[in-house]
This record gives C-alpha cells, sequence and structure tokens, in this order.
C-alpha cells in the first residue's frame, strides 16, 4: 500500500471528484493537511465529511495512494474525538434505529411500486429480523454509546 506521503500533488484526487462538482471539497488539500501534520485542519474539516467513498480519486490515482482509506481513516478519528457533523450524527442515529440511513416513506413505495419492483428494498424493510443484528452490532461495538454521547 503506498501512503500519502507518496503524492505528488498532482490534483487527480481533486478533479477526478464526483462529490466536488457539488461540494466544497478538495481532496488533495485533506492529503496536503495530513501530509503537513495539520491535524485540526484535517480533522475539523467539512471536507473531510463531503466525501462520499466512491473511490474515484483512488482509483485514478497515478501513484496507487489509498486516498479513500485515508480518508475513511481520518473519519474514524474525527469521529473519535468529538468532530463528527450533525448529519452524520443523524444518518448514524437513523441507522442505529432503523437499519436504514435515511427515512423510507410512503414516497419511496410508491415510487418503487411506479416502477414494478418491490414497494420496500431487500434491506432490513424486507428482513425485519436484520434489525436485531443490526442492533446487537451497533451496541457491542460501542457504536451507538458514542453516537449518542456525540449527539448530547
Amino acid at each position: 500500500m503506498k501512503t500519502l506521503y507518496a503524492c505528488i500533488q498532482c490534483g487527480t484526487c481533486s478533479g477526478s471528484c464526483p462529490a466536488g462538482r457539488y461540494t466544497n471539497l478538495r481532496t488533495r488539500l485533506i492529503v496536503r493537511n495530513i501530509q503537513l501534520g495539520l491535524r485540526e485542519n484535517v480533522l475539523g474539516s467539512d471536507d473531510l465529511w463531503a466525501c462520499t467513498t466512491c473511490y474515484t480519486c483512488q482509483e485514478r490515482c497515478p501513484r496507487n495512494i489509498m486516498i479513500t482509506d485515508i480518508v475513511r481513516v481520518a473519519r474514524n478519528i474525527a469521529f473519535e474525538e468529538g468532530h463528527a457533523k450533525k448529519p452524520h450524527l443523524y444518518v448514524a442515529h437513523m441507522f442505529i434505529n432503523t437499519g436504514h440511513s435515511i427515512k423510507f416513506a410512503d414516497e419511496h413505495r410508491k415510487l418503487r411500486e411506479s416502477v414494478n419492483v418491490s414497494s420496500v428494498p431487500p434491506t432490513v424493510l424486507s428482513y425485519p429480523e436484520a434489525m436485531e443484528e443490526i442492533s446487537k452490532l451497533t451496541e457491542l461495538s460501542g457504536f451507538k454509546k458514542k453516537v449518542l454521547e456525540r449527539e448530547g
């Protein structure tokens, strides 16, 4: 695995980023701040949370740097240190409570039915017994406790 210190700041990651077209995400800046040891610039950055983890930057990096994986590790550290943003805590809380990251509403059911697919996706909505597993995993991993602490 190539480390982020092999990055030559060519900008391919930022130029390739689909999220960067719609947000302020500058992947190259995240990598550069990590290289320079500017910890708070990374952990407190909104850019860190704008990444959709699509792996486009990683697939196109001419130095084969594991950029998406680095972003995920930085997010984990940011979360552990209390830097998670409210929208992400909302998504985490929604997942803990429903097994989904967004609310599945009647309008979603109707839309699915209008295109002749099952009214619910093949998730906990189709397999409610899986919610028990999600609850157990979020509890045993400590994720639930951490999300609730950070929401408070």
